[in-house]
């Protein structure tokens, strides 16, 4: 056996698990909608971090309110009292219309959704769980097993009973639901890496109406579109369907890992039903709490509208661009053309982050909602450079 002297000089450094191809960029700060790295070189962020950045980076109440919490208290967990937990509640329900439905924190995306899904059997009893085409609702085990990719589908999530149907095909959503045995219909009311494709308000209501018919819960995954991203507070609310689970993330903590999920009041709890370890901490409420002050503070989702309507407006003018998608500050650019060698050619001679998906031809938008119309300006003159 060797002694710890002999065993280091024989170590080489720890590796980072390699799943991720990166650009060659390393920023080291940033302050609203602009990214600066290591040579000080200043990026335009049209992406947000996969639309994590709501209120801007560096935002001055953010940064005050995290560090006064973090230099008080930032964790305890979930046996004591967190007022906090309950402020974030109050003001999300005002802010979102939705004082009704009642909150559970959790820490990212894919557990917001793997907790919707699991009270959703919990609370009907099934297993069974649709889903659709081009859908994306997180990496863990049944929200993976939810998402359209069998590349990131290991055989222990394939176990789990899900059927995947057209976007818009409601009736084969019907016939589904008929054989009795779903859960939960769980949909993104915008689908973020899927492609921007958006349900139409007939099939959102239609699936909304079968779900209570055939005792399943209809789960609006708002991941991405919510938190006031595309100019409503949850892009489900243009539809006029009452989900029975919201799951929520990324722009609620602008970068802060927060998740959770409001449920419908019918819906009900016991102790132990769900838990976490630091989902709701002290430091994540602060964060959250912050970006909701922000956005009714500086009206960003009226922001976000008119900032929307000016780009939209812009990317009318550019031939290249075929079609556009999405709503608010959710947007796809079409082309007619992969837009791989597109988008490094703005990152590396432009300085601006954009987004891709898994449509190829899709060049996504998903800026801070702090963005203003001169940003935009600077997008479309670097646009036409590459293009040209």
């Amino acid at each position: 056996m060797l002694r710890f002297a002999e065993y280091d000089k024989k170590q080489t450094n720890m590796k980072l698990f390699n799943v991720y191809p990166l650009f060659d960029i390393t920023p080291v700060k940033a302050q609203d909608v602009y990214v600066y790295d290591e040579n000080n070189i200043k990026y335009l962020d049209l992406y947000g971090g996969h639309a994590v950045i709501s209120i801007g980076h560096s935002h001055p109440e953010y940064v005050k309110n995290i560090s006064e919490q973090v230099s008080k208290l930032g964790f305890y967990s979930n046996s004591i009292q967190n007022p906090l937990q309950k402020e974030l509640a109050d003001k999300l329900g005002k802010l979102s219309g939705c004082e009704d439905y009642q909150l559970f924190l959790c820490n990212s995306g894919a557990e917001a959704n793997e907790n919707a899904l699991k009270l959703a059997s919990f609370h009907t009893d099934k297993r069974k769980v649709i889903a659709f085409k081009n859908s994306f609702h997180g990496r863990t085990s049944a929200a993976v097993a939810a998402t359209d990719n069998p590349k990131i589908v290991a055989p222990l999530n394939a176990q789990q009973e899900v059927e995947f149907m057209e976007l818009g095909d409601l009736e084969g959503v019907k016939s589904v639901l008929e054989r009795g045995d779903v859960c939960a219909v769980i949909i993104e009311t915008i689908q973020g890496i899927g492609g921007l494709d958006e349900v139409t308000t007939g099939f959102y209501q239609g699936v909304n109406k079968l779900c209570k018919h055939y005792d399943a819960l209809l789960i609006a995954d708002e991941i991405q579109c919510g938190f006031g991203r595309t100019a409503d507070f949850f892009a489900f609310q243009k539809h006029g369907v009452t989900p029975d689970i919201i799951s929520m993330a990324k722009g609620m903590g602008n970068g802060f890992p927060i998740g959770g999920i409001l449920i419908h009041p019918d819906i009900k709890s016991s102790f132990g039903l769900l838990g976490t370890t630091f989902g709701g901490n002290h430091l994540a409420c602060a964060a959250s709490i912050t970006v909701l002050d922000v956005l009714k503070k500086e009206n960003l989702m009226q922001h976000a509208k008119e900032v929307s309507n000016y780009l939209i407006k812009k990317a009318q003018e550019i031939p290249q661009i075929k079609i556009i998608k999405g709503r608010g500050l959710m947007l796809g650019l079409e082309f007619d053309f992969p837009i791989t060698d597109l988008r490094k050619s703005l990152i590396q001679n432009q300085h601006i982050f954009t987004g891709s998906a898994k449509n190829p031809n899709l060049l996504r938008i998903l800026p801070p909602l702090t963005i203003q119309k001169e940003h935009v300006d600077v997008f479309f003159d670097a646009l036409k450079q590459e293009l040209n």
